[in-house]
């Protein structure tokens, strides 16, 4: 932009604002806004709405003042003088509209604009989606800075005088005739002695970088006039426009991490809100020492401009990973448009972004089943998460559920392959929980299971006893928990020569009498079954108390929660206990055995308290075996 003279020797006009000016303007200042930075971003969003609305005059009126001007905005400071100067080639001002736009607080010159167009211009009007001003306060954002603000201007209307507008802040403004050769506005702020680090010109580039980066004019700073706005936002360009580089390019500006996302998505939806976005899945749940993303939330834009650094209404807590940008026309932002509120549009715009999430997940688990394994081991307990705290359909995210198996305990296997492997006679998906998978492979638990050739899915990640609590069903199978009491299973089809004769019950009166004897309270009761075939005992749940599951919740939820006492089941045909039995009631052996059998059972669980406790005993019996 060339120099130009702004004086003026016309005595200047006071006049009072229409509002009750002076405590609005307390509040604009002292409470509207978190940040004072914002002032910025407001003044480039204004300059933006002029240059959109000169663009849309000009497509139908070429009589206009400086046709042949480059539409842009330029930004210069003076640290000595603490001044900041905005200038635009927009459609610039009269004084009277100069008076009606900045001398009435909560005037949209921007919703103004578009009212009248949509009666004089039809469908049209509809183009002017770079209008980014709503409710005419963000002008005076300038007063959290400002120890005055004087605004030159003049209109594209060829035979328009220039005029200036001046305010401190007080209760009035004086406008007055001034100089100025171009169109558009020079809005030239005093900066408070406090607010002297808005004159700084690498302040202002993070500023502009932080906020207006993607406004589509070119933003000029200094007197080198060099851009420093990107200007094109990416999300708004149709997906066919971009390539796989683009994307991982854009990824790269957006968190300075260094490896390329495992996925992304990119959304451009009109109906039933209108939304553009781009979404990444990170390769690390960890953010790299170099990253600009301090916290977890999406960069939510309103037609290009940032709105909130993080935010984290857009998604559900277990997808805070996910990471990108937001942009839509129908946001329902608060007055000083930084922050949005709680709406129906907003419920809309989350089930959008959510599901077009979860729909990138299984593509890239379907498309790239390796990449996949990568995101379960990083990201997997989020989606277990998930499963346990969606209050709508946590069934959406059972597919990108992935597990170990007593068939695949190194691969990682999805419910839906479980389902296809599972037998003919198969009447329930079976679990088995632990605190890891070396012990629960031994379990007593699974001895009928392997009986019956079935698969059983290994769960030893404490949420897992979360996300059970969910998910009872997948595919009209229910999930079932291998440790129950009275799991129900089908008859095997055994030869006459592997059936096991039963064992007379008086038979074994006297052993169970000295087991319940010897762990008194320990247990509710002992008895024998016939549900194990290669262990000598197992411990179940008494009917009534809290399921598994729920006790292992309540255990990692509770640090004072009490495991309820169990039943000890043993194995009659075992060699332990068949050997145990034919021990003289007073062999000094028995009462060994029996504790190591029970505290066995307490280990394999894990339950036990002190399992080093167990050595002395363990060291007393391999010397009564070596005699």
């Amino acid at each position: 932009m060339s120099d130009q003279n702004f004086s003026s020797s016309a005595p200047a006009q006071a006049i009072p604002f229409k509002a009750e000016t002076r405590q609005l303007l307390d509040i604009l200042i002292h409470s509207l806004y978190t940040e004072r930075e914002i002032f910025l971003r407001e003044l480039i969003s204004n300059a933006s709405d002029a240059l959109t609305r000169f663009d849309f005059k000009f497509l139908t009126d070429r009589e206009v003042l400086n046709p042949e001007a480059e539409g842009g905005i330029w930004i210069t400071s003076n640290e000595t003088d603490r001044t900041l100067t905005i200038t635009d080639t927009g459609d610039g001002m009269t004084e009277a509209e100069m008076i009606e736009n900045l001398g009435t607080i909560a005037h949209s010159g921007a919703r103004a604009f578009i009212a009248v167009s949509e009666k004089t211009n039809g469908e049209k009007a509809q183009k002017l989606t770079d209008l980014i001003g709503q409710f005419g306060v963000g002008f005076y954002s300038v007063f959290m800075v400002a120890e005055s603000v004087r605004v030159i201007s003049r209109s594209l209307k060829p035979d328009a005088q220039p005029a200036a507008w001046f305010c401190t802040g007080a209760d009035t403004f004086n406008v007055e005739p001034a100089e100025k050769a171009e169109r558009g506005t020079t809005v030239i702020v005093k900066l408070k002695e406090d607010a002297a680090e808005y004159a700084k010109e690498f302040h202002l580039g993070e500023i502009i970088r932080r906020h207006s980066d993607f406004i589509p004019y070119p933003i000029y700073l200094g007197e080198k006039k060099e851009q420093v706005n990107r200007r094109t936002a990416i999300w708004r360009q149709t997906p066919r426009q971009l390539e796989k580089k683009d994307y991982d390019e854009f990824y790269q500006q957006l968190t300075l991490d260094y490896e390329n996302p495992l996925a992304y998505a990119h959304m451009n939806v009109d109906a039933p809100v209108q939304l553009y976005a781009i979404l990444y899945c990170p390769a690390s749940a960890e953010r790299n020492m170099f990253s600009s993303r301090r916290e977890n939330g999406l960069k939510l834009y309103a037609r290009k401009v940032l709105i909130q650094e993080y935010c984290k209404d857009l998604l559900p807590e277990y997808l805070n990973f996910i990471q990108g940008v937001v942009d839509s026309e129908d946001l329902p932002l608060n007055v000083s448009r930084e922050s949005v509120q709680s709406t129906k549009t907003m419920a809309q715009l989350k089930k959008l972004v959510t599901g077009k999430v979860v729909d990138m997940l299984k593509k890239l688990a379907d498309d790239d089943p390796k990449v996949y394994t990568m995101f379960w081991k990083g990201f997997g307990r989020y989606i277990k998460q998930g499963v346990a705290i969606e209050p709508a359909e946590p069934e959406t995210l059972y597919p990108l559920l992935r597990f170990h198996t007593t068939v695949q305990s190194e691969d990682w296997s999805s419910l839906d392959d479980y389902v296809k492997r599972m037998k003919t006679d198969q009447p329930a998906i079976y679990y088995i929980l632990g605190d890891d998978e070396r012990s629960i492979l031994y379990s007593p638990h699974l001895d009928i299971i392997r009986k019956h050739d079935f698969e059983v899915l290994l769960l030893t990640d404490p949420l897992d006893s979360f996300m059970l609590v969910r998910l009872k069903e997948f595919q009209d199978h229910p999930l079932t928990n291998a440790a129950n009491a009275d799991l129900k299973l089908p008859p095997t089809s055994e030869t006459p020569s592997e059936t096991r004769e039963a064992v007379p019950a008086e038979d074994w009166v006297s052993l169970v009498d000295r087991f319940k004897v010897q762990l008194a309270d320990r247990v509710t009761d002992v008895r024998m079954t016939d549900r194990l075939t290669d262990s000598p005992s197992r411990l179940v749940d008494p009917e009534g108390s809290p399921t598994q599951e729920m006790q292992r919740v309540y255990r990692f939820l509770k640090e004072d929660f009490q495991i309820p006492k169990k039943i000890l089941e043993l194995n009659p045909h075992h060699p332990i206990i068949s050997k145990l039995n034919g021990l003289a009631q007073d062999d000094p052996r028995t009462a060994l055995v029996i504790e190591q059998i029970f505290e066995n059972a307490l280990l394999i669980e894990g339950l036990h308290q002190d399992p080093a406790s167990m050595i002395g005993r363990i060291q007393k019996i391999m010397e009564e075996a070596l005699k």
